[in-house]
């Protein structure tokens, strides 16, 4: 592939995002909304002006991990306080580990039994739903708590929730596809697996971030406190993922909090500019994400597998609520306990979106069920945009939780 090829696509895609901001602008949507349906009427426009845009399923997996997702995960974890996110660690690993376990193993067993076919939807495809549909986004919902003023714990507890799930759930995805291609994976090893890929990911993280901060304070300059932090953020993901073979995404979420967390106290001007940094990158890459959502879509997996996707949705809402339940029950039990009006919102608003998209496209087309699959995620992930989404404004005003909303009613 040519550089001008390179540059072409790299400009459509940005073209994708501006047209989605510039949606949102005209219509009061979602930014996620808005930037899926300028990739959907991108998609629908690319073959008749006869441009390749180069993404592709076999390789929308790696332009998202590589390259869009360190840096959205580095920063929302950059925009958490560190002493919020000291207060409620407990509460957000609780929901992160065993309760992705928990939506992961009750999402598999509903979706089994409500498909009933054993021979072309076997138990193992039920845990790859399972495990993919385990992580959450919830970008567009943060993104309405702060506007609607809602608590910053509560921000905090479901981006820092968001921000470990997505880890564990790419490990444990991890494991089950090694079992369903028929590796050979040891059943005791299990446990053992998922713990050094995960933990191993936070250690290789830490010591990015604390590396950074070094530099960040040697340097003393708004251009290279950027470049450091920017470079940390796809450094620290490459390093963990492609030559450590641990979690890449805790990795990037630890190099992130280690670096802000070492570099609080500070006051200079050059760290107040990295926030800027990671503002406006941080919109482009969401833009830019959801836009290819919507430029991968293709609406004839609804028409074949409509049955398949009405019944992963209640599955999933309802594994979800076990799971937020369970863990709230147990940190109760630690002494954090959640108040009812912040699970019921951390149940509504576990939207799915990129690392379910990213994960699902990455299924080999030699498993039989990969379709079916597919198509399930695909449909649960537009009915968490198009439903969930546009909705938690009025769930939050009728929980009370935002005192906005209350003086604007």
């Amino acid at each position: 592939m040519t550089i001008d090829m390179v540059l072409g696509q790299v400009l459509f895609m940005a073209l994708m995002a501006l047209t989605g901001l510039l949606l949102q602008r005209l219509t009061r949507l979602d930014l996620t909304l808005a930037c899926l349906l300028a990739g959907a009427g991108y998609g629908w426009l690319v073959p008749v002006i006869g441009f390749d845009t180069g993404v592709r399923a076999y390789n929308l997996k790696d332009l998202v991990f590589y390259v869009i997702l360190p840096v959205l995960i580095f920063e929302a974890a950059w925009h958490i306080r560190p002493a919020l996110l000291r207060r409620w660690l407990i509460p957000a690993l609780l929901y992160a580990i065993p309760g992705v376990l928990i939506s992961c193993f009750v999402t598999a067993a509903l979706v089994y039994w409500g498909i009933g076919h054993p021979a072309g939807f076997p138990w193992i495809a039920a845990l790859l739903t399972g495990a993919i549909l385990a992580a959450t986004d919830p970008a567009a919902v943060v993104a309405k708590l702060r506007t609607a003023q809602c608590p910053e714990e509560l921000t905090t507890l479901i981006e820092g929730e968001s921000l470990f799930n997505d880890a564990s759930a790419v490990v444990l995805f991890a494991v089950v596809l090694a079992f369903a291609s028929g590796s050979a994976v040891q059943q005791q090893s299990i446990a053992l697996t998922f713990a050094a890929t995960f933990f191993g990911g936070a250690v290789c993280g830490a010591i990015c971030g604390l590396l950074a901060a070094i530099l960040v304070l040697l340097l003393k300059s708004v251009a290279a406190t950027s470049l450091v932090l920017v470079f940390t953020a796809f450094g620290s993901f490459y390093l963990a993922e492609h030559l450590l073979h641990v979690s890449g995404i805790m990795a990037v979420v630890l190099a992130s909090i280690v670096a802000r967390f070492c570099l609080r106290e500070q006051t200079h001007t050059f760290l107040k500019g990295a926030g800027i940094t990671w503002d406006w990158l941080g919109l482009l890459f969401n833009a830019v994400l959801f836009a290819l959502m919507g430029l991968v879509i293709t609406f004839d997996m609804f028409a074949s597998q409509w049955l398949a996707i009405l019944i992963v949705i209640p599955a999933v809402l309802l594994a979800r609520v076990l799971a937020i339940s369970i863990s709230s029950f147990f940190s109760a039990l630690l002494g954090r306990r959640i108040a009812s009006e912040w699970q019921i919102t951390m149940v509504w608003g576990g939207l799915r979106g990129a690392i379910a998209i990213a994960l699902v496209l990455s299924l080999p087309e030699s498993l039989p069920y990969w379709w079916t699959i597919q198509s399930m995620v695909f449909g649960l992930v537009l009915f968490t945009l198009l439903v969930q989404s546009t909705t938690t404004g009025p769930l939050i005003r009728k929980l009370g939780l935002s005192p906005a909303l209350q003086k604007t009613s």
